[in-house]
């Protein structure tokens, strides 16, 4: 069993009141790379394979785990699949990764009905956990699943938002499966309690009694950002890893028809390991969106549309063509004089050079230098904020501005980047970097 090396959590910037919403142009895919990319940032990191699970993928009949393993710089011999479904599909990806190695990343847009509990309860969010050889910040110690049929929450595909059936009814079915399962899980890891328990389950009833059904030591918690579909468990998961000390055990509960569970014990290096920024500072960073605004997203009501044409389809062609730059944000670099293109290019625009090497931009920072506020620019979420961006290191390009606070933008301003979705055009999504204020989300 491999061992636990690093974990991530990626958390919207945008509140519906305390909900986590995910901005327009987020979706599961944009979300994952977001959760995932911190793991690899520092390079020398061996990924045998990508498991993405979700419930919301962004393509039906298309590997959405490409897009995301383009965008991460893997290797081309690094399997990459999708998992789709509800948050068992999560979990397969947990067990294979945990098995064989590789990096599983979950992450889900929760959609309800306006006014519903689904709207309320429900967040979007992301997760990655990496498995390798060595050691890491928590040992896997045992797995255990229940399988069950019943109907408790379902969603048709054609349809936006789910359906869930009495919870009393979800709460009869998922409580002796919860308990067995937690038993053997305990079991194949030889303990007889743990210290903290991290329980993923749509049903309310299930979350509300969750300490009666089974009970860590020093804590027993769900998933901090609300119901998150296929992302539930792995979040429940990050926050405990965000505040547990050295030795601790953790058992990870996923009643999703039926119930997984995984046993960790974390290790002396997880207190210097731990995500950069934890959930709790993540949720504290939001800001709020107008519920008309969100629904508009969602695609639940039609809001007056931008006077102007609607971006033309992508073509796969120059997509494939520019696939390192437009997914991997990667440019070139002149190997005579040192000459950075932003864009890559094949001849050096300073020394006429054709000798390049790869100068990836993603993992960087920059600073503004100019930007412009287009109120009107086809965009699903006016203004369009456009900055031309200094990057470290060298070379300049011009992006949009992903979630912008323009009273906070400014010549100077520090910024990250962003794998976002530009716009979707006759079905097909338009995927490229965009820049985020580094004093946010």
């Amino acid at each position: 069993m491999n061992a636990l090396l690093g974990y991530s959590a990626y958390v919207p910037s945008y509140r519906l009141d305390r909900r986590v919403v995910a901005g327009y142009d987020e979706d599961s895919t944009t979300m994952a790379v977001a959760a995932a990319a911190p793991l690899l940032a520092g390079g020398g990191v061996a990924v045998p394979a990508l498991y993405f699970a979700t419930s919301s993928p962004a393509y039906a009949d298309k590997t959405n785990a490409c897009a995301i393993h383009a965008a991460l710089r893997l290797p081309d011999d690094v399997l990459a699949t999708d998992l789709c479904g509800t948050g068992r599909s999560a979990f397969a990806g947990i067990r294979a990764a945990a098995t064989g190695g590789g990096l599983a990343v979950a992450a889900d847009i929760r959609v309800g009905r306006p006014g519903s509990a689904d709207e309320r309860s429900g967040g979007d969010g992301a997760a990655a956990l990496l498995f390798g050889d060595g050691p890491g910040i928590a040992e896997t110690l045992g797995f255990a699943s229940r399988t069950a049929e019943f109907l408790d929450r379902w969603r048709s595909p054609a349809e936006p938002t789910g359906q869930q059936w009495e919870e009393r009814f979800g709460y009869e079915s998922y409580a002796p499966l919860i308990r067995v399962t937690a038993a053997a899980a305990l079991d194949a890891a030889g303990l007889a309690d743990v210290d903290h328990v991290a329980l993923a389950c749509p049903n309310a009833g299930i979350l509300k009694r969750a300490a009666t059904l089974v009970k860590g030591q020093k804590s027993t918690v769900s998933a901090p950002v609300g119901f998150c579909g296929s992302a539930d468990a792995t979040l429940a998961l990050c926050a405990v890893l965000d505040t547990a000390e050295p030795g601790d055990t953790i058992l990870v509960l996923s009643a999703v028809d039926g119930c997984d569970a995984m046993v960790l014990r974390t290790t002396e290096a997880l207190p210097s390991q731990r995500q950069s920024r934890s959930i709790a500072d993540q949720l504290d960073a939001g800001r709020p969106v107008a519920q008309l605004t969100y629904l508009s997203w969602r695609g639940l009501v039609t809001m007056e549309p931008p006077r102007r044409p609607e971006p033309d389809r992508p073509a796969a062609p120059p997509a494939g063509r520019t696939a390192a730059w437009k997914f991997g944000l990667t440019g070139s670099r002149c190997t005579t004089c040192s000459f950075v293109h932003l864009p890559p290019m094949r001849v050096c625009r300073s020394c006429g050079a054709e000798e390049m090497t790869d100068f990836p931009v993603a993992t960087r920072t920059g600073t503004v230098a100019s930007y412009t506020v287009d109120h009107l620019a086809y965009s699903p979420s006016p203004p369009m904020v456009q900055a031309a961006i200094d990057v470290y290191g060298g070379g300049r390009c011009t992006l949009e501005v992903a979630d912008p606070r323009i009273e906070l933008l400014a010549v100077g301003t520090g910024v990250g980047f962003r794998f976002r979705r530009l716009f979707t055009a006759a079905g097909i999504h338009d995927y490229f970097w965009k820049a985020v204020q580094l004093d946010g989300q």
